[in-house]
């Protein structure tokens, strides 16, 4: 059956849909590959487009989050939302006896992959953030989905099926607030312009795409579960936060290590033409499994001023290889600025200026996950350009990642 069939069929008629899930095959790998990475991928691409490419407002206003903590935030939300149906599945799983129900893992991930399709799609609200509030209503679709799913899936009593969903629903608000804070350590604050500072086994799922691919290791995700359940029964708290964050690596496909950021660093020049280095930094770590690194610098001369970065996103790099913003491409011109994202071989560009030569920008998304990005003050967009360009991108991309 095709993904769009399935879909509306799920959404239209979920009562006679049930049951052919039911006696559907499938396993953990097939059900993430052939269906869930689709619909996950829309509200995280389009917030990304709506927050950052669009932006906020009203009232004349316009607010739009930075391009570099928008990409961020989508690849991020992405995982985290893969991440959470696994979570939402294992709590249905465990909760199935005290609702006399039978324990089935696979019948229970079906469940809530296909019961969430609802808020999934709803996400695409996300493009127009004024209304985003319509995707939090076809979200709560997705709980009366799941709940005439109980009783096909998971084998309880029809009339235990409401208060069963009404506990999985309490349980899963309380697991995003957990992966909501664990979204919440990655995006770069502010004043970071962009740097992304966070604190031998074989993946038995490969996707590939035509900016790379991504490796998911169900067989560990489905261990660190385990432990995950046997760490809650012996109330080992630190434990089962280790598990899990085992598990959210495996599902990133983090079988790599980011690029040491003594690396990065070294890439940083001691000037850029007449502008001198002020100021140099960079660090990396692991949060949860999914490490990043970075290296900033500051150069100066008079009141001219350039902020240069380079990024290594880790794990997430090969996510970001297959996210949808690779290949939107925009062009907005106002009475005050000139903003641009387009593709550039395998690579993604971004420009933004005012039209006063008061700020420009320059993002270039590598192929293999590293972003390089200059900011300036007094700066022409050519010449910022030009600092990116002779940075060696070549050279950056061809830095190799050692494994975990």
């Amino acid at each position: 059956m095709s993904l769009i069939q399935r879909v509306q069929d799920i959404l239209l008629k979920p009562k006679e849909t049930w049951p052919i899930i039911a006696g559907e095959g499938g396993d953990t790998a097939s059900i993430y590959t052939n269906y869930l990475i689709y619909l996950a991928a829309i509200p995280a691409v389009a917030s990304f487009i709506g927050l950052s490419l669009i932006g906020a407002g009203a009232f004349g206003f316009s607010v739009r989050m930075p391009i570099m903590s928008g990409l961020v935030q989508m690849v991020v939300s992405f995982v985290l939302y893969l991440v959470m149906v696994f979570v939402m599945a294992l709590i249905v799983d465990a909760l199935a006896p005290t609702f006399n129900g039978t324990k089935s893992q696979i019948n229970a991930l079906k469940l809530v992959a296909y019961g969430s399709t609802a808020g999934f799609v709803g996400g695409i609200f996300g493009l127009i953030p004024s209304l985003s509030i319509l995707g939090l209503i076809a979200g709560l679709y997705s709980i009366y989905l799941i709940y005439t799913g109980m009783p096909v899936m998971m084998k309880c009593p029809p009339e235990k099926a409401g208060a069963y969903t009404a506990v999985v629903i309490v349980c899963g608000i309380v697991a995003a607030v957990i992966l909501g804070a664990v979204m919440a350590v990655f995006m770069p604050s502010a004043g970071m312009h962009g740097a992304f500072n966070t604190g031998g086994q074989d993946s038995n799922v490969t996707i590939k795409t035509p900016g790379g691919e991504v490796n998911i290791d169900t067989a560990k995700m489905e261990a660190m579960a385990r432990k995950m359940e046997e760490a809650g029964k012996s109330g080992d708290a630190a434990a089962a936060g280790k598990a899990a964050g085992a598990m959210i690596s495996a599902m990133a496909g983090t079988n790599a290590a980011p690029i040491a950021s003594a690396d990065l660093k070294a890439l940083l020049p001691e000037a850029i033409g007449e502008l001198k280095r002020e100021s140099v930094e960079s660090g990396g770590g692991d949060v949860a499994g999914i490490g990043g690194s970075s290296a900033k610098a500051a150069y100066a001369a008079g009141d001219k001023r350039v902020r240069l970065s380079v990024t290594d996103l880790g794990g997430l790099g090969g996510v970001a290889a297959m996210a949808a913003w690779a290949n939107v491409t925009s062009d907005r011109e106002t009475s005050s600025e000139i903003e641009k994202t387009y593709k550039s071989g395998e690579r993604t560009v971004h420009e933004k200026q005012l039209k006063d030569g008061s700020s420009a920008e320059y993002t270039v998304l590598l192929a293999n996950g590293v972003v390089v990005e200059a900011q300036g003050d007094k700066v022409e967009l050519a010449a910022l350009k030009s600092v990116v360009d002779g940075f060696g991108l070549a050279k950056v991309e061809a830095l190799k990642r050692a494994a975990k």
